[in-house]
């Protein structure tokens, strides 16, 4: 069973990370001094706080492209097994288009990190892997949980998603791995990714009505 959102979410989603890397490509100035403005405030925390940057630097890796490759064909193996064919191959999708397309975008575009960051990636920054993985790890067991869960339960994994997205995501940011628009980019690129995965695996069949806010689809 996999639940989904409205296909406003993907489209919007889809809508905002196209401009953004429209912005992005252009060199829009006023996106560079917010993006320095945040950078710069994030390192002059920092440099005092060395404890906190090695508990972020530890923290952080959690959503790195290995424990997500790992941990979404763990779960496409185990529901295969309990046969669930259709979550099974949204795992896959997600697991497997996640890193390409990031990969991609590494490859074309050219987006330099921060420099003298407390973390030392050599890699383009636009958009941050760590981000659009661990978002998309957290919609991912959302959609696989949402339709066995009652309303609390919903309402402790919507909360939970969204917080481990946001802290993967400023841990980017406090570390200077990343700037804040790469991290904004990692959000809508795993927002766009997923949805439409879960579309794709339940066959693209229309939502039913009701007044929960995700559409449960049997297998």
């Amino acid at each position: 069973m996999i639940a989904r959102p409205p296909l406003a979410v993907p489209l919007v989603a889809l809508t905002g990370f196209l401009i953004l890397l429209g912005l992005e490509i252009a060199g829009w100035a006023p996106l560079d001094r917010v993006d320095t403005a945040i950078s710069e405030a994030f390192r002059s925390y920092g440099e005092t706080r060395p404890g906190l940057v090695s508990g972020l630097r530890l923290a952080t890796d959690v959503a790195a492209t290995l424990p997500f490759v790992t941990g979404g064909l763990a779960a496409s193996v185990l529901l295969l097994h309990r046969g669930e064919r259709r979550s099974a191959t949204f795992c896959v999708a997600v697991t497997v288009l996640v890193p390409m397309l990031w990969g991609v975008m590494h490859w074309l575009l050219h987006h330099p990190r921060p420099q003298d960051g407390f973390v030392v990636v050599h890699s383009n920054g636009f958009p941050s892997g760590h981000t659009t993985m661990g978002t998309a790890g957290a919609l991912m067991a959302l959609f696989l949980l949402w339709p066995r869960l009652g309303s609390a339960g919903r309402v402790v994994g919507a909360l939970s998603a969204a917080g481990f997205a946001t802290f993967i995501g400023a841990t980017r940011v406090a570390l200077l791995a990343h700037w804040p628009v790469d991290v904004l980019g990692g959000w809508l690129l795993a927002l766009t990714v997923v949805p439409l995965a879960a579309y794709a695996a339940t066959g693209g069949r229309p939502a039913r009505s009701g007044r929960r806010p995700f559409v449960s689809r049997q297998r």
